[in-house]
């Protein structure tokens, strides 16, 4: 038995490779190919002047401004927020370090209905800081900055989990030897953690980008569907498809496809140009 060669997994019998390639091709073509189909299918399905019209209706040119807006606000936030907290657990060591990482991940295990849920409770009108925020004439819940705290709740793991492993995989050596030779945190971070983490950087940040503009579940709690002012994309489509307008709502989630699908791609180049980038994602 120990002068046996062992059998590599590309050695494997053609048709099990046969058998599970296939599989993965079906699966794909069911769950994500399929679908991605019938939204543009029925998108266009009254031609392109009715799918363009309804994306240039003005309540939906507002639900595309308000979706950009609250990724460009939710993105660089998280960027910053996932640095910092890359930086700190993978180059300390302190007490709560390990509670930290687990606050970290809670966004991937907590239904975002329920964190929208706790936002209400907070900044609601009978919540916490509710009757001060009334005094002070503050709206959070059912306004944009409400939108803008869900998205960042559910979205702030992407930077930060993409970084932790990367930076605890290069270790200390080289942030050391530059501050022993004279340099500032500062200027250790912009010329040697910096450039060794910035395609992971970019890679968490497409993927937070990805996130904040199809979350819906958290956004539709705080949101009130207010048209025009407080819903997004995704629940621009839900309005329209609960009265009956599929060409709407689809033409207008066939342009969150496309832009879902200009990230991916973006994703892939990242990969092509840094292959070891994309392997510590969650």
């Amino acid at each position: 038995m120990s002068g046996q060669t062992p059998i590599r997994p590309n050695q494997d019998p053609g048709w099990l490779r046969t058998l599970i390639l296939s599989t993965v091709v079906l699966f794909m073509s069911v769950m994500v190919g399929l679908p991605l189909i019938t939204v543009f299918a029925v998108g266009l399905s009254k031609g392109l002047g009715p799918a363009m019209e309804a994306i240039r209706e003005h309540d939906a040119l507002a639900a595309v401004g308000l979706t950009l807006f609250i990724a460009a606000i939710a993105v660089p936030f998280n960027a910053v927020f996932g640095v910092c907290a890359s930086w700190a657990i993978a180059k300390h060591s302190f007490r709560g370090k390990s509670f930290l990482v687990s606050l970290i991940d809670l966004p991937f295990s907590v239904s975002p209905v329920v964190a929208g849920l706790v936002y209400v409770l907070v900044f609601g009108l009978q919540g916490w800081f509710g009757p001060w925020l009334i005094d002070h004439n503050i709206k959070i819940i059912f306004a944009v900055p409400g939108i803008v705290l869900a998205t960042v709740f559910v979205t702030f793991p992407f930077v930060a989990r993409e970084l932790i492993p990367l930076m605890e995989a290069q270790g200390s050596d080289e942030e050391e030897a530059a501050v022993s030779m004279g340099a500032s945190g500062l200027a250790t971070f912009l010329r040697v953690t910096a450039p060794n983490i910035r395609w992971g950087l970019i890679y968490g940040v497409l993927l937070c980008n990805a996130r904040a503009m199809g979350e819906f579940g958290a956004v539709s709690v705080v949101s009130g569907h207010i048209r025009g002012q407080t819903t997004t994309m995704p629940l621009h489509v839900e309005i329209l498809y609960n009265e009956y307008d599929f060409v709407g709502a689809f033409a207008v989630a066939g342009l969150l496809c496309l832009m879902a699908l200009a990230t991916l791609a973006l994703k892939t180049l990242v990969e092509i140009a840094r292959p070891e980038v994309g392997g510590h994602a969650v």
